[in-house]
């Protein structure tokens, strides 16, 4: 149990690298959280810096994400409780950072890297998986928080298709209701029909 808590903690703080913050204030020296939609993750990244600064923001947060399940799984344990309140504990610190008095992102990237580190190698699929429920709901709709929430809804399911320990499928459910509460304002302009698209 104290490896679990020193590995969360250790995790958490991984997690919680404010990537598309520290980006924007090195390139364009503003604070990210005052313009756009005022979030830190990439689709905000994109608006204030570009495509090509989203996409390594995204990627960058996806291994914050990966790397704590990485180094935990293979000098602690494989256990799956331990994995995945590992990997909660990462995306948890990416969505409250302490260094931005606990405001940060939407935690989306940083779930696909947790998940697709969870249960090698049958997790690689289920990230895919979800990653192209993502790009047909984005394609069709162009709303990009509506691909995100429906992409990470569904990681659950397809982990419990496959039969997952029930802890992977837990920590995915978990992970998309906690980005669906995150995406609270997204929804209430979605129902308004002012969502912006891409």
């Amino acid at each position: 149990m104290r490896n679990a808590i020193l590995w969360m903690i250790v995790s958490y703080f991984i997690g919680s690298v404010p990537t598309g913050y520290i980006a924007a204030r090195l390139l364009k020296g503003v604070d990210i959280r005052t313009m756009g939609s005022g979030g830190i993750g990439a689709t905000n990244v994109r608006r204030v810096l570009g495509q090509g600064w989203a996409v390594f923001v995204s990627a960058v947060d996806m291994l914050k994400g990966a790397l704590p399940l990485l180094l935990a799984g293979v000098s602690t344990s494989t256990a799956p409780w331990f994995l995945s309140l590992t990997g909660v504990a990462a995306v948890m610190g990416h969505n409250y950072p302490i260094w931005l008095k606990f405001k940060g992102g939407k935690g989306v990237s940083t779930t696909y890297g947790v998940t697709f580190f969870l249960w090698p190698y049958r997790s690689f699929a289920v990230t895919l998986l979800s990653g192209a429920v993502w790009y047909a709901v984005m394609t069709t709709s162009r709303y990009v928080s509506l691909a995100s929430m429906i992409s990470l809804f569904v990681l659950p399911v397809f982990f419990w298709m496959l039969s997952a320990p029930f802890a992977f499928v837990l920590a995915s459910l978990f992970l998309a209701v906690m980005a669906i509460s995150r995406h609270r304002s997204n929804i209430a302009r979605l129902s308004r029909g002012k969502e912006n698209k891409v």
